[in-house]
């Protein structure tokens, strides 16, 4: 990154925080949690008084694995598509909700501002040994009778993980190659240089292969955090904000002398902060490996922080900020 744009700022919001814990997954629920988003959103916008760009990207771990199981379910009466077309789905109706909810709510709000979403292609490595390794949990949990059927279908690899006392679940993993190459980045930088808030690389996007002249997709998940890495490197951005469910970053997270980090600076007290387990544990091990690339490819900060205290985040007093 070369001089990163200072009013340019990228979101990623989870795919969690569309399906919440308890809920089915419908429609209606996941266009009502949208919009809890948005609102936050555009609260932020009409205090910054739209001085920034912004860029929305968003997860589909819930939504990539209900939409993989649909079509294999249902490939006795019609074929199923390719783990990597299920992706494209998923960018396609999170997206239209994100669009329309958050498009109302400037609307609303009177502010003179339209939104479009890219559906967006990622290149990936044939030999990241992901492939060799999937570790990606998708969708939702399953009793025996469900992955039986699942198994019949040859849908995925599964997962056996144990629950309460004694019982079984299964979760269905597929590979996370690292990103490499936003391929539409160019179009989202000219969509934001003309004014549009864009919402892109959904689900960390469509991973896609490059041999010779040919593109080819292949069945894997790509992390969102990784991706939102890779495109707001590619278009300069100087802040990129990672919206978790947890206020920031923990040292000894769950532990009872658990701490909250609130400052990071990659150049001095990054080793002493976070230790091998913070960077490799559950879902925010990806957002400190995001936030560290973003900051070590030119980034301005990066910020880990939930929803609910995205404002007082951008303001710098609550979540995890990284620095240089």
């Amino acid at each position: 990154m070369s001089n990163p744009r200072s009013d340019l700022i990228v979101f990623a919001i989870g795919g969690n925080a569309l399906v919440r814990s308890g809920e089915k997954g419908t429609f209606d629920e996941q266009y009502h949690n949208v919009q809890v988003v948005v609102k936050q959103i555009v609260e932020f916008m009409k205090n910054d008084n739209c001085k920034n760009r912004i860029v929305l990207t968003h997860g589909n771990g819930p939504q990539v694995g209900a939409t993989l199981v649909r079509h294999r379910l249902a490939d006795d009466y019609y074929p199923s598509m390719p783990l990597y077309v299920c992706t494209a789905e998923t960018q396609g109706f999170i997206g239209y909700i994100i669009e329309q909810a958050l498009q109302d709510e400037l609307d609303r709000a009177n502010m003179n501002k339209n939104v479009t979403t890219l559906l967006t292609r990622v290149i990936v490595d044939s030999n990241d040994p992901a492939f060799l390794n999937p570790t990606k949990p998708i969708g939702e949990t399953f009793d025996d009778e469900m992955t039986d059927v699942l198994l019949r279908k040859e849908i995925v690899q599964l997962k056996k993980r144990n629950v309460g006392s004694g019982g079984t679940k299964f979760k269905l993993l597929v590979p996370s190659p690292k990103p490499i190459t936003i391929v539409n980045y160019e179009a989202i930088n000219s969509l934001v240089n003309a004014g549009f808030i864009v919402v892109a690389c959904g689900g960390g996007g469509i991973p896609v292969l490059k041999k010779n002249w040919n593109t080819i997709g292949i069945d894997a998940v790509i992390d969102k955090d990784l991706a939102s890495e890779r495109l707001a490197t590619s278009i300069g951005a100087s802040t990129l904000v990672l919206l978790t469910n947890v206020d920031g970053i923990y040292r000894n997270y769950g532990k009872q002398d658990q701490e909250l980090i609130d400052t990071i600076s990659i150049g001095t007290d990054f080793e002493q902060k976070l230790g091998s387990q913070d960077l490799e544990s559950g879902s925010i091990g990806p957002k400190v490996q995001a936030s560290v690339s973003f900051i070590r490819n030119g980034g301005r900060e990066a910020i880990v922080c939930s929803l609910q205290h995205l404002s007082n985040a951008l303001s710098g007093i609550s979540g995890t900020h990284f620095f240089r």
